[in-house]
């Protein structure tokens, strides 16, 4: 009788358990959670998966403009950047983009491309993140991504991640991020010389 006992004890304690572990794995979505997502810049890592939700994806949309074909324009609120078609066409990428206090708005151009381009984090990034290299090279695990499109007039880019985790959150420190595939994509698309709109919202 007592051995029955034990064993009904220790087949309860292995259900309280697993009871207790299932609600704290079903919190946690397939990217985590906003709140809990380490947003700080990672040299090193390496992403195994890049797979976006369908609604961050790239894909053709309806958009009305009155910019020129070619033309990239970022609407920071709704986390897209969107590559004019004509026609009342885009091309939408899902991105990520400055959080609070590194987010910025106005009209520019890209001046320079590279592909896997090196990093050097800015004294203020240092001063954030003291752990983080002074130099790294370009490389898969490389903060910057496969390609980096520079904005002229600004330390800022449109470049590629190894978080692909934060597509869709403003998370960066004013830089618009995107999956390698989707940087790839747009770095055969857009020339030096481009212009570039950044707005906070959508206009109406």
């Amino acid at each position: 009788m007592d051995t029955l006992r034990a064993r009904t004890a220790i087949f309860a304690a292995l259900l309280a358990l697993v009871a207790v572990g299932g609600p704290a794995t079903a919190q946690t979505g397939r990217f985590g959670s906003v709140e809990t997502m380490k947003i700080d810049d990672q040299p090193g890592f390496v992403p195994e998966d890049e797979r976006l939700p369908v609604s961050l994806q790239r894909q053709l949309v309806f958009f009305r403009t009155t910019e020129a074909p070619g033309t990239i324009i970022v609407h920071t609120s709704e986390r897209f950047l969107y590559v004019v078609q004509g026609n009342n066409r885009a091309l939408r990428y899902g991105i990520g983009v400055g959080r609070d206090g590194f987010q910025w708005q106005g009209l520019k151009t890209i001046v320079r491309k590279a592909e896997w381009p090196d990093w050097t984090p800015p004294p203020e990034m240092i001063e954030r993140q003291p752990y983080l290299p002074r130099f790294m090279a370009g490389g898969p695990g490389n903060p910057m991504g496969a390609r980096a499109l520079y904005i002229g007039g600004t330390v800022y880019r449109i470049h590629g991640t190894n978080q692909p985790q934060t597509i869709g959150h403003a998370v960066s420190s004013g830089c618009f991020r995107l999956v390698n595939s989707d940087i790839e994509d747009l770095y055969e698309r857009i020339p030096v010389g481009t212009r570039v709109v950044v707005r906070q919202a959508p206009e109406l």
